[in-house]
């Protein structure tokens, strides 16, 4: 289903403090600039088999995000390749597929339309992507009033309204209040049950234990272990203990 060979990830970042976007150009022109690069994969390699629930653990830094952009197509590896068989439902930074300025509902469409789905299945679907959302009241108001929260409930009702192939998560259970975090929690047992494959990151490892049958671990940018999750989750927290 998802096969990653080799792949490794490289930024440039300038040395030099450019405040301005025209001292940048003068320093560019100038030949001034001094990059240095920060490297945040490093010859990853792994398989996930269709219906697997993977999670992917590791310290803040250590290229979790990265991967996960990377194999959505998001972010194109330095080295190394990603092969993908089946539909893709990222739900990466969320509302970073929404317009501010536009309302919740029109973001429904818009957001929808980036995923994939038709105006028509969307019509069919709005009234259920609202009831799970909670934003019955709010749903008029324009996105840049939302909270976290708010944004959080619309991105998640609308990416889960169809059991995607693939299902990419990115500490999205961990936003919310507490009552549609269980919610957020359920709706993704039901798309694990039925076979959608899933990529999760969390920084709760008994969220991690719960859910996934395998863990991929990343430490200092390097895969570190990938196996077992109840196996790996034990080694993980001794290791951090």
């Amino acid at each position: 289903m998802i096969r990653v060979e080799h792949v490794s990830m490289k930024f440039r970042m300038t040395n030099d403090k450019v405040m301005s976007l025209k001292e940048y150009f003068v320093a560019f022109l100038q030949r001034r600039l001094e990059y240095k690069e920060f490297l945040v994969l490093d010859d990853i390699n792994f398989e996930v088999k269709r219906g697997e629930v993977v999670g992917i653990i590791g310290k803040n830094g250590a290229g979790k995000s990265t991967l996960l952009k990377i194999i959505a197509g998001v972010l194109k590896p330095s080295i190394g390749k990603v092969t993908v068989n089946g539909m893709i439902a990222p739900m990466l930074e969320l509302g970073s597929g929404f317009d501010p300025e536009l309302s919740g509902r029109e973001n429904i469409f818009l957001n929808g339309a980036i995923l994939g789905y038709s105006n028509e299945f969307l019509k069919s679907k709005y009234n259920e992507i609202l009831e799970f959302s909670e934003l019955n009241e709010f749903i008029e108001m324009p996105i840049r009033n939302y909270s976290s929260g708010m944004v959080a409930r619309l991105a998640f009702s609308i990416a889960t309204v169809v059991k995607p192939e693939i299902l990419i998560v990115d500490e999205v259970l961990s936003v919310g209040d507490a009552g549609f975090q269980t919610k957020s929690l359920n709706r993704m047992k039901e798309l694990m049950s039925g076979g959608t494959t899933v990529l999760f990151v969390s920084h709760s490892i008994k969220q991690i234990e719960e859910m996934c049958s395998n863990v991929l671990w990343l430490e200092d940018h390097k895969v570190k272990m990938f196996g077992d999750a109840q196996e790996i989750c034990v080694i993980y927290k001794q290791y951090w203990g």
